[in-house]
């Protein structure tokens, strides 16, 4: 019950966020959010069935990177691009895709690791491509990312969580494909 009503709020406190500076001074409304969202992609990740095992658990370690970025936690962003290392290695992928993981690790800023993320989301979207038995991923896209240049990422949840601005613009966005 305790769960269902800090969703709830979490729900009614997004409700009214867009694609706006929206700073919040409440620790505890940005905890809930943060709760409710991890919660979210925890169980639409459940919900995908892949062809591919290795795939699978790239998206997986991709799925976590994506919401350390949301949450703007630059340490969490390099531990999960490490984890994200080593199930890439267990594919065998391109080098760049290799790299962009590897600068996310390195780099201690987190607008640093934004724009890495971006080679990591266009590797991880042609592995998955063809892969996906059960479920949907969504391609969702910020045009305001990099100086309004625009960039896209992959999530198991159709609601917008922007991982290029974090809570500063949580919710701008929009889904511009389904992965089936």
């Amino acid at each position: 019950m305790k769960n269902l009503l800090l969703t709830a709020f979490a729900v009614f406190s997004l409700t009214f966020s867009s694609c706006k500076n929206d700073k919040k001074d409440d620790l505890e409304v940005k905890t809930v959010e943060n709760m409710a969202a991890a919660d979210m992609a925890v169980e639409d990740s459940k919900s995908l069935k892949f062809n591919d095992e290795v795939v699978g658990a790239i998206f997986i370690q991709y799925n976590d990177l994506k919401n350390a970025l949301v949450d703007s936690d630059a340490e969490m962003a390099s531990l999960e691009a490490s984890n994200l290392m080593t199930a890439l290695a267990n594919k065998g992928v391109e080098e760049n895709v290799l790299k962009a993981a590897q600068n996310i690790v390195e780099a201690t800023d987190i607008d640093a690791q934004r724009v890495a993320f971006v080679g990591v989301t266009t590797g991880v979207e042609a592995m998955v491509a063809g892969t996906l038995d059960e479920g949907t991923i969504y391609k969702q896209y910020c045009p305001m990312a990099f100086d309004n240049k625009g960039a896209s990422w992959l999530s198991s949840n159709v609601e917008i969580r922007n991982p290029y601005f974090g809570n500063k613009m949580l919710k701008c966005g929009r889904v511009e494909a389904e992965i089936k």
